[in-house]
């Protein structure tokens, strides 16, 4: 019984000198598989020492082995998954990014389309020859403008007339 117990206090005495280097270096961190090894050997160093009755010390030995075998298993299966998760995540990300660049190329191109309509609209319009009809109201119009007055009212050809309203004749300016 003394040797179980000097035993698991030099595997708690390794632990803890373990663990005191791993923060003075600075570590990122436990792998896990050593994770996994380290748990299924301490597990198993106990469980072996409890189950082997007449030996104790070489209970704890073979259970620490074998737990740590079964401890580094498991942890490389769970690093495998991780490792997995990781490399689907990047692929999904690259996916993404596929398909944002794909959409900004299709706005693009709509917005080039859209630019070139437009420019080959203004260009038809203004090749356009104007309608022979229209010239002559424009200089119509035009000869009218110069031939106003210079005066802020504008003139009331129909002064007399007094059954239409006066919206915008001299009258009614001058009455404000």
């Amino acid at each position: 019984m003394k040797t179980a117990i000097n035993f698991i206090c030099f595997i708690l005495l390794l632990s803890f000198t373990l663990t005191s280097s791993v923060y003075a270096q600075e570590r990122k961190g436990w792998s896990p598989q050593a994770k996994g090894a380290v748990i299924g050997t301490a597990g198993g160093a106990v469980l072996g020492s409890v189950i082997n009755k007449r030996n104790r010390a070489v209970g704890g030995v073979v259970g620490g082995v074998v737990g740590g075998a079964g401890g580094y298993a498991v942890g490389k299966s769970i690093d495998n998954k991780n490792k997995a998760k990781a490399a689907e995540a990047r692929a999904a990300e690259a996916r993404h990014a596929a398909y944002r660049a794909n959409q900004r190329a299709i706005a693009a191109e709509r917005k080039a389309k859209a630019a070139n309509a437009r420019a080959e609209a203004l260009a038809a319009k203004n090749a356009a020859t104007p309608d022979a009809a229209a010239i002559p109201a424009v200089m119509a119009y035009a000869d009218a403008q110069t031939a106003m007055p210079t005066s802020m009212y504008i003139v009331n050809n129909t002064p007399e007339d007094r059954s239409k309203p006066y919206s915008e004749s001299e009258y009614k300016r001058k009455s404000w």
